[in-house]
């Protein structure tokens, strides 16, 4: 499915797809951080927005637009050169790109994970970006005065990850007793106590390599017998960078509906038409309908009505 990034003239935006890595990991001894397949992942997890030049911001511990002083090196483009705009101890940065997603799906534009800096966090949000026809900025809130933080060139400035709008209010949490699936605890137990038992090994014989110091089953996919979790278990993502394209045709691109929800949008679309009341074509999108094709279902059910 298309994901789009519209370019204005003159915007020369840098994204790439995220990287898996991160320096504080590469740090650690042996690299024992990538182990952790779900941290990896998380990392690696949408695209990266990255800054063309480097830039140095300083917060004097007001509230005021003010209070917050940037230096940018020299050959920063101006479309890209961040600004004090809000005060709040904020420092924007503005996107150089108006992103559509696919009918539904929203853009969760935050931080790299799993990547931090002293002095400054980044602000995270949430745009309908398969209808808006604004940009977004990116925002970075100091955490600490009287302290200057330093972007180099090339630097992950916007982390961005497209998200099914209604996946969230789909779900239906429930608390329920472990016993209730008894494979499940079965399996929870047999790896709780092996895990007790690698780990009691493990400091009372150092093992031969730095392979052998971690158990690998999650990382390979497999539950307890041995057998594959699920079939499109993943190690590594694999994801696409932009490039220079066409979008696709709004009838080839593929579209997932909730059954449900479309059942309920047209019985509301029905009973307005009998009612004379206003429909809300949201309902139909909602379902996961194209918005062009929810607003022709509507003009045609009340043409066929009339």
């Amino acid at each position: 499915m298309d994901f789009l990034c519209y370019l204005h003239e003159g915007w020369e935006p840098l994204i790439r797809p995220a990287e898996p890595t991160r320096a504080w990991m590469d740090g650690t001894p042996a690299g024992f951080a990538y182990r952790c397949l779900p941290m990896n992942i998380a990392n690696a997890h949408g695209w990266e927005i990255l800054t063309p030049s480097g830039f140095s911001a300083y917060w004097r511990g007001g509230s005021t637009t003010a209070d917050v002083i940037i230096r940018a090196d020299a050959d920063m483009p101006p479309a890209a050169m961040p600004v004090s705009l809000f005060g709040q101890a904020t420092l924007t940065i503005h996107i150089q790109g108006l992103f559509r997603t696919p009918p539904g799906w929203d853009l969760f534009a935050a931080g790299s994970p799993n990547s931090a800096k002293d002095g400054i966090a980044p602000l995270s949000g949430v745009i309908e970006t398969d209808w808006s026809p604004y940009t977004f900025t990116m925002n970075w809130r100091f955490t600490r005065r009287n302290h200057w933080v330093r972007f180099a060139a090339g630097e992950p400035i916007c982390f961005i990850q497209p998200t099914p709008r209604d996946a969230l209010e789909r779900m239906e949490p429930k608390f329920v007793p472990l016993k209730d699936n008894p494979e499940a605890a079965r399996q929870f137990a047999e790896w709780s106590q092996s895990r007790n038992a690698f780990q009691a090994e493990v400091a009372q014989t150092a093992p031969a390599s730095g392979g052998d110091q971690w158990q690998k089953r999650y990382y390979r996919g497999l539950d307890m017998v041995g057998e594959p979790g699920v079939a499109d278990h993943r190690a590594k993502l694999r994801l696409k960078p932009f490039v220079a394209g066409t979008p696709v045709p709004s009838a080839a691109q593929p579209v997932t509906v909730d059954p449900a929800r479309l059942e309920q949008a047209l019985a509301a679309l029905v009973a307005s038409v009998r009612d004379g009341t206003r429909f809300d074509t949201g309902l139909l999108t909602a379902a996961g309908l194209p918005r062009a094709t929810a607003e022709r279902i509507e003009r045609s059910t009340r043409v066929s009505a009339g």
